[in-house]
């Protein structure tokens, strides 16, 4: 399985908010991630601000995929709201601390890899989610809470051998609205609404029973 994390909520902080003494401290560190947790007062002013400024999404669902057996079988990807793309080697074991991880993706935007010199255990170029997609076979199946309810056993065959995207925001949904109407199935785990993380989780461990790793 390759795991698309689509539109997520992680970017630089944008210059206009830089004159903003809580932002200035953390770009003038290396460190200049758009957070909420950080740089709430300062994101106010900014367009469609529910759905920026969440690495904490990525990180999480990033653990969940690079830590689980399914990551030795497959592999991750996490499309930005700014039309990056982060490609991620299957061996690679993410920071668990968070402030080493948002350290990890300035180094990302700044150099275009990590480590910065040597074999990249990270990548990440500019791509909008259409090329990425196209790039990974032209097929995909959406995870979406309005898609058919699967059971997690049965959704675990389904999904296997397949792209399978989930949304990487907060709140609302995908801008790209062909995503939906283009994808070979849209499936749901259930009646409540869940985030990324908790989805990823779910659809690792889904696919890891299919395949008899647990």
């Amino acid at each position: 399985m390759i795991l698309v994390l689509a539109e997520s909520s992680l970017e630089l902080v944008p210059r206009e908010l830089w004159s903003h003494p809580t932002v200035a401290r953390d770009v003038k560190r290396g460190r200049g991630v758009l957070d909420r947790a950080r740089h709430h007062w300062a994101m106010r002013s900014l367009p469609d601000s529910r759905r920026r400024g969440r690495p904490d999404i990525v990180h999480q669902s990033l653990l969940a995929f690079q830590y689980s057996q399914l990551a030795k079988f497959g592999k991750m990807y996490v499309h930005t709201i700014d039309d990056h793309v982060i490609e991620v080697r299957p061996d690679v074991r993410p920071p668990r601390n968070y402030n080493n991880f948002i350290s990890l993706v300035a180094q990302l935007y700044k150099v275009g890899q990590a480590p910065p010199r040597g074999e990249p255990l990270m990548k990440l170029t500019k791509s909008d989610l259409y090329t990425l997609l196209q790039r990974l076979g032209g097929s995909w199946v959406v995870m979406h809470e309005r898609g058919e309810r699967k059971p997690q056993v049965e959704l675990g065959h389904l999904l296997r051998d397949t792209v399978v995207v989930v949304g990487g925001f907060p709140h609302g949904d995908f801008v790209n609205k062909w995503l939906l109407e283009g994808a070979t199935a849209v499936y749901r785990l259930g009646d409540v609404a869940m985030d990324a993380p908790q989805v990823v989780c779910r659809v690792v461990s889904a696919v890891e029973s299919a395949m008899g790793l647990i």
